[in-house]
């Protein structure tokens, strides 16, 4: 099932969808390269969890904002095709997918 998710001024629902998808690329862009950096995941139930994927810190990610999480929805998908194809780069496609949105907002 589809979410209808009306936008009731243009510009602040792009850019709240664009927020989401800042906030991803900032996350996962930190593991990018020969020596990422270290991500910790918090977890209700057990020990956090420290991991340099981004694959597994895309994965991990969910907001409240309904509009934010479209955003993150919106590269995590790209990620996992990329993920699924070529078996890595994930980090990579989710970086060149924020600079296309940023690009095409303007």
């Amino acid at each position: 099932m589809f979410e209808v998710l009306m936008f009731s001024r243009w510009p602040l629902g792009f850019c709240t969808l664009q927020a989401g998808v800042d906030l991803v690329a900032r996350f996962v862009g930190v593991t990018l390269g020969p020596k990422g950096r270290n991500v910790v995941l918090g977890n209700k139930y057990g020990p956090p969890k420290i991991v340099n994927d981004g694959d597994t810190v895309l994965k991990e990610i969910e907001l409240e904002d309904p509009l934010e999480n479209l955003g993150v929805k919106l590269v995590r998908q790209a990620g996992a095709r990329t993920n699924d194809i070529a078996g890595d780069g994930c980090t990579t496609s989710i970086i060149l997918a924020r600079g296309l949105i940023a690009e095409g907002m303007k």
